[in-house]
Order: structure tokens, then C-alpha cells, then sequence
């Protein structure tokens, strides 16, 4: 459906992985305050999935995997079609999650995960950038980071490495495009209840993130508060922004206490044994 009503277009938002989880809420909180919301994923049922929550008909779904550069041309070109001829915000929100020992990963292992979490959010940001200055000012992009861009924890190397380079990006495209009209700011989240918590995180351990998250007596954030703050964001004028008890209580310990936080990850790598 076209995105626009009386002549009049509608303000519309792209979004990575939004075939569940945090890509998810943040569609469906968008959609539902009267957004055309464009999701894309490789998992092709989860997006349709996305898209039957949205109220409404302004929804789009492109299958795309971000690792390929000239799949993002043609995926935002499609969604800016479908929305009027406008994007106004895009979400680098894509990506995955890896961990274990770096000694012990499988080359394929890094490979993936900078693929996927870093070069992913550098390739959709160069695709968004002439759609996005065609919207200024106004326009934003999103990009999705973490607590493990905060402060490096062990078994963690690799990920917190593209969180911390996401931080980064969005600084860097912070002054890089603040003369275009075009935003841009990271989400750092910190444990979200979504279905990656379901996993393990390392290929050596059967115990889910979950469990250890609440063996460790940290909260689980609903998925709801990030959609809601990627809403702040694009109407705010922040560079970053924390999202649950555990990133924001690092983000202030890391700042005045870096000590105790280096303290903290070296007594926890050695109660791992590493």
C-alpha cells in the first residue's frame, strides 16, 4: 500500500532484523502510531509475522542479509517506493551474538559475527545516507549497540568489539552528517528479553543466556522499553542511549569507576577458569 493518505505522506521507518525480538517491537511500536514500517530479516515467515502485529496497512517486508552491499541498494530503493518516495528513519538493528574464549572460536565464528554486526551496519548506513538527506532535516538512523560496547567482559571479545565499533559509527556519522540534517545515535541495551536469551552464546555450553543472566542476579529488560527508546531517539537530539538497569549502572561505573569494572571482569574470568 502506498504510504500516503489525502496526498499527504506518511512518515516511514526501516528496520533490520525485524523478523523478531527487538526489530519486532520496534515495528510494531512504530505502526502502531501511524508509521509506514518497512522490516527486513533473512527469516522470511518471522518477518510476515512482524508484519500480521502492525495495524493497518502501511507495512512492507525485503528479504535482506545485510553482509551484501548491493542487496541493501535495492532493498531500500524497494522499501522507498512502497513509502512514497521517502525514508525518514533507518535501523541498523541486525545482528547476532557470539561468545566463548577467543583461543577456542573457529575462524567462520569471527568472520560472521563482524560480517553481520559490523560491516552490516557500515554497508546499510552508506545505502541509507542519500535517502536519508533526501528526508533532512529530520531524517535518522539507529544504530542498534549494547552494554558490551560499554565495557569488554570475558568470553566476549569478538561482540563487544562490533558493539563498541557501533558506538563508533554513530559517533562518527554523528558529526560526519550533522550538517546534512541527518541524526544518528546508538541504542546500548542491556540484557532484553528477547529469543537470543535463549541461546547460549558459545558453542562449548549448554546453559543459556538466560539462566546465567538470572544466576547473576541482573535484570531482564522487556523488549517493549528498547522500541520505546528508538522512539526517543529519533525525536530526541542524544547521541547515545541506555536501555535497562545493567547498562546504565555500567555506563556510570565505567565512567567513575573504571577500576572496580576492570576489577569485576578479571574476578569473573577467573572464577571461569580463564
Amino acid at each position: 500500500m502506498s504510504a500516503s493518505t489525502n496526498g499527504a505522506p506518511k512518515r516511514s521507518i526501516f528496520i533490520t532484523g525485524g523478523g523478531s525480538g527487538i526489530g519486532r517491537a520496534i515495528a510494531t511500536h512504530f505502526g502502531e502510531r501511524g508509521w509506514f514500517v518497512g522490516v527486513t530479516d533473512i527469516d522470511e515467515q518471522g518477518m510476515e509475522d512482524t508484519l500480521g502485529l502492525i495495524p493497518g496497512g502501511f507495512k512492507y517486508a525485503h528479504k535482506l542479509d545485510v553482509r551484501d552491499r548491493a542487496a541493501w541498494d535495492v532493498a531500500l530503493e524497494s522499501f522507498s517506493t512502497a513509502a512514497g518516495g521517502r525514508i525518514d528513519v533507518v535501523v541498523n538493528n541486525a545482528g547476532i551474538g557470539t561468545g566463548g574464549p577467543l583461543a577456542e572460536l573457529e575462524v567462520e565464528e569471527i568472520d560472521r559475527c563482524l560480517d553481520i554486526n559490523l560491516r552490516g551496519v557500515l554497508y546499510g548506513a552508506q545505502a541509507a545516507y542519500p535517502h536519508l538527506k533526501k528526508t533532512a532535516p529530520g531524517s535518522a538512523i539507529v544504530h542498534m549497540a549494547s552494554a558490551a560496547g560499554i565495557t569488554g567482559g570475558t568470553g566476549m571479545s569478538v561482540y563487544s568489539a562490533t558493539k563498541f565499533g557501533v558506538r563508533g559509527i554513530a559517533e562518527s556519522l554523528d558529526a560526519e552528517w550533522a550538517a546534512d540534517g541527518i541524526k544518528s545515535c546508538s541504542i546500548c541495551p542491556s540484557f532484553i528479553d528477547t529469543p537470543l536469551l535463549e541461546g547460549t552464546g558459545n558453542r562449548n555450553s549448554n546453559e543459556t543466556v538466560r539462566s546465567r543472566v538470572q544466576e547473576a542476579g541482573l535484570e531482564i529488560t522487556p523488549v517493549e522499553e528498547v522500541a520505546k527508546t528508538v522512539w526517543d531517539a529519533v525525536h530526541g537530539e542524544d547521541l547515545h542511549y541506555l536501555v535497562g538497569k545493567t547498562a546504565k549502572s555500567l555506563n556510570f561505573a565505567k565512567r567513575w569507576m573504571p577500576g572496580r569494572v576492570r576489577k569485576r571482569n578479571r574476578d569473573s574470568a577467573a572464577l571461569l577458569g580463564r
